[in-house]
């Protein structure tokens, strides 16, 4: 796909980015970390702010506490990371874009390419889907006061506090870095 001046974004570290002919060298943790916190859950129809960013954070410490592997962690850390470029469209919505679940999918799929070093496996792709129903779950109950039908068994639950977007930058970050440092040392064994 041809890229054309107008058919960019300019992310937070100055890259023009083209979601529609994306380049895995245009991917940048930095960018990520500072736009998912900036992004409120549920398309901004919350009670209180709730960024992406700190729902994947949730989300990868969950994973974390259940045992999964680095892999898995990341997976989750960066499971919306797509909607850092192409911002987040709410699931009935979404579910009627074919074009655009497309766009999505192969973006995330570079993404974990990038970052993992390679696409997730089916158990992971189901292991991450689980995790990220289970938090919306909470999202539905505590955001939106929804009857969300039974409670998940989650070892880490969302407490919703507002946190500064710094902070919450700065611990995706650090997981970021932690989880990409145990998928090194297990490649140097």
């Amino acid at each position: 796909m041809e890229r054309k001046k107008d058919s960019h974004i300019t992310t937070f570290t100055g890259i023009w980015f083209y979601p529609t002919a994306p380049d895995p060298d245009d991917i940048l943790i930095e960018d990520i970390a500072h736009c998912l916190p900036l992004i409120c859950r549920g398309n901004g129809h919350v009670i209180r702010f709730w960024s992406v960013g700190s729902h994947s954070i949730c989300c990868a410490l969950e994973a974390e506490a259940r045992g999964l592997g680095p892999e898995t962690a990341l997976a989750c850390l960066l499971h919306d990371a797509s909607e850092c470029y192409m911002s987040d469209v709410p699931r009935p919505f979404k579910s009627s874009m074919p074009e655009y679940i497309r766009m999505e999918q192969a973006l995330t799929e570079m993404i974990y390419i990038k970052f993992i070093g390679r696409p997730l496996t089916a158990e992971e792709e189901n292991e991450v889907r689980h995790i990220d129903d289970d938090m919306l779950w909470y999202d539905l109950k505590y955001l939106l006061n929804e009857e969300a039908g039974e409670e998940p068994l989650v070892r880490v639950k969302p407490d919703f506090e507002f946190r500064p977007f710094r902070e919450v930058e700065k611990q995706f970050t650090e997981l970021f870095e932690r989880y990409t440092a145990k998928l090194k040392e297990r490649k140097d064994d």
